[in-house]
């Protein structure tokens, strides 16, 4: 770390504790291309950074976590780690406010790498596979989100349903497996793996809990976004509802 439900449940558990790392094989991008919304009960988001010698294992972990049904998992890849040696090309001003909030929202002292936030409320060491399979093993209950693409445009469906506060509706745009050759600093030398990059963020609204509908043009997006997800987040971090869909 560096400072600056049911039997699914019990099977998600097992699995993250004891299945080594090296079996699990590299993963296949095209067989997570999916055409249908997939629904989320859970979301993982890692904050990461190329420039990072411990975040590699995290990454990894990260690409294993996208794999399993009813999880979304994110990468927001930090910029402070450019001044030391190399420059992060997926960095993003975005993602380091993005850990800023939740350093307030979760009274962390201070932000660090690799740090996962599972659900908006849980802060842990982004590589440490038994505290993200405890965390993912609690019970929890997430509003359907409708995610589908017609005539190149987003449209996100949601129907009533009783929230405690209104929720922003972000959008979030990824890209699901890249590769880079890092040249200088703390991972120098070595080609990184990296997986469910972020590289777009938009606000597309709020939602009051009532039935509703947003659009957003598929042209909107970052270049070379391929997948999007979309997450319902409270006020106080916590996030409530999620779904992907591949969009290229």
């Amino acid at each position: 770390m560096r400072l600056t439900t049911g039997g699914r449940t019990r099977q998600l558990v097992a699995w993250m504790l004891l299945v080594p790392l090296p079996l699990l094989g590299p993963l296949c991008t095209g067989a997570r291309a999916a055409t249908v919304p997939v629904p989320a009960t859970a979301v993982v988001e890692l904050f990461t950074s190329e420039g990072c010698s411990d975040c590699p294992p995290a990454d990894a972990l990260l690409g294993e976590l996208a794999r399993i049904p009813g999880v979304v998992a994110l990468a927001y890849h930090v910029t402070y780690w450019d001044a030391l040696g190399w420059h992060d090309r997926f960095g993003l001003p975005w993602a380091d406010s993005r850990q800023g909030y939740y350093v307030s929202a979760l009274r962390l002292s201070t932000e660090f790498t690799p740090q996962a936030v599972v659900d908006g409320q849980v802060s842990l060491i982004g590589s440490d596979r038994g505290a993200i399979a405890r965390a993912l093993a609690t019970r929890r209950t997430s509003v359907p989100v409708g995610v589908s693409l017609l005539h190149d445009r987003l449209r996100i469906e949601l129907g009533a349903h009783p929230l405690p506060a209104a929720a922003q509706v972000l959008l979030i745009g990824y890209l699901p497996y890249t590769t880079t050759a890092v040249g200088a600093g703390e991972n120098g030398g070595r080609k990184l793996e990296e997986f469910d990059v972020v590289r777009s963020h938009d606000v597309v609204g709020v939602w009051r809990g009532n039935a509703t509908r947003f659009e957003v043009p598929r042209a909107s997006l970052a270049a070379g976004v391929s997948r999007v997800a979309v997450l319902l987040q409270l006020p106080a971090g916590m996030i409530v509802g999620a779904a992907t869909l591949a969009v290229r």
